[in-house]
């Protein structure tokens, strides 16, 4: 063993030190790969192995989300100066004509047409970055915590959890990733060259085309559907609901309360009254196929007056 002399300043006495050899440092760098070995080996056992053959599907708007997205999405986007008052003018008349007619071919068509068309001519990365910084601002604590407990439920399980929603799959993806889910299905809107169109890649992701997605995601996946469930609260999601082997209503409309409950399905409402006949109101005659882009702008537009003339009550109250 070597040693050196090492001189304290408080005092005269020598302290022998020990340098390690080449061989103790090779004996310590195997102890810790042999540590950090066990340690994954230990959390690998103690995880609960992955189920292959089922998974859960959890629509977005009133189901895990407090409203509809894009209503935030929008709301968030208004402030930011996306549109003007007039683009929101026009898309009211939009919806008003569409709850009108109903849903037919022509109507879908214009909601196709039209859905998405705010975020034309914006970059990519951009609007990603804005749906974050919404997401956060809007969104965030709007998350139902009695269906986000039956996410978890599936995911502790290990089986895969995914959204499917008619919202734009960037809000989907960014709250599945948030929600620590395996992914999402959601609409897409056309890029080029990194620039978003305002047009749709097909159809909206809504109704039957949920359900269709959701086929497509299981063969892919090798999902036995039998074994596998779904959630929502509105009856245009009945296909999805009845493709799977256990269907729940969350917060449901009428209709698909009166579905379930004849059908034997599980249904559980997080709402207070208020708050599910405030969401009535919302929705009523929506039909949910436009997104909720157009109704949320009138919504954003009547909410942003309201807080303009509160904040000069506000003004001229301390004035006076």
């Amino acid at each position: 063993m070597k040693f050196t002399r090492r001189v304290c300043h408080d005092s005269a006495r020598v302290h022998p030190v020990t340098r390690p050899t080449t061989r103790d440092l090779r004996a310590r760098s195997v102890l810790a790969g042999e540590a950090s070995a066990a340690a994954a080996e230990l959390e690998a056992a103690l995880q609960t192995p992955p189920v292959t053959h089922a998974a859960a599907f959890f629509d977005l708007d009133n189901t895990m989300l407090q409203g509809a997205s894009v209503y935030h999405l929008a709301r968030g986007l208004y402030r930011r100066k996306f549109f003007t008052g007039a683009e929101i003018a026009r898309k009211a008349v939009d919806q008003l004509r569409f709850r009108l007619q109903g849903e037919t071919p022509e109507s879908v068509a214009n909601a196709r047409s039209s859905a998405l068309s705010f975020i034309a001519g914006h970059r990519v990365a951009e609007v990603q970055i804005l749906v974050e910084e919404i997401f956060d601002e809007l969104m965030a604590d709007k998350i139902w915590p009695g269906t986000k407990a039956f996410a978890q439920q599936h995911l502790d399980a290990g089986e895969r959890v995914w959204l499917v929603t008619a919202s734009p799959v960037e809000v989907a993806r960014l709250m599945a990733r948030r929600l620590g889910l395996t992914g999402a299905l959601g609409t897409i809107a056309e890029t080029r060259d990194g620039v978003y169109t305002g047009h749709l890649v097909g159809d909206i992701l809504h109704g039957p085309a949920k359900a269709e997605a959701v086929r497509a995601l299981a063969a892919h996946e090798g999902l036995h559907l039998a074994d596998c469930a779904a959630y929502s609260d509105s009856v245009n999601d009945l296909p999805m609901l009845e493709l799977v082997g256990h269907p729940c209503a969350i917060n449901p409309d009428s209709r698909l309360r009166r579905h379930a409950e004849v059908a034997g399905w599980k249904v559980r409402d997080y709402r207070t009254g208020r708050k599910a006949a405030r969401r009535a109101l919302l929705t009523a005659g929506a039909l949910g196929v436009t997104l909720g882009a157009v109704s949320a702008a009138v919504a954003i537009r009547g909410s942003v007056l309201q807080e303009r003339v509160i904040s000069g009550r506000v003004r001229r109250r301390r004035v006076s």
